[in-house]
């Protein structure tokens, strides 16, 4: 149980979700980046994912925990390996 809170974003945060199995949150915010929390110790999970140029607003676990997905307004939505944290494929852009 995440007892909070949890500080690195250097700004507001948009978006969170919770992985299927509850061990981990994903955090997007409005400094452009994403953050991986282990639930239980409360600790980042690696560093900050980076790679967005405008802010996170969404986030979404794959259904078995592997990846995570992050739409942001500089109109793309990447996928992360959440053990590699490491972009997955090429980013969607949307129009």
């Amino acid at each position: 149980m995440v007892k909070g809170p949890l500080r690195g974003h250097k700004h507001f945060v948009l978006s969170v979700a919770f992985s299927p199995n509850g061990k981990r949150l994903a955090s997007g915010s409005l400094d452009q980046t994403i953050r991986i929390w282990d639930a239980e110790t409360q600790n980042m999970e690696g560093g900050p994912l980076l790679g967005h140029t405008r802010l996170v607003r969404s986030v979404a676990f794959s259904p078995d925990g592997r990846r995570v997905v992050f739409g942001s307004l500089d109109k793309t939505v990447k996928t992360w390996d959440v053990e590699t944290q490491e972009v997955v494929g090429q980013p969607l852009i949307t129009k």
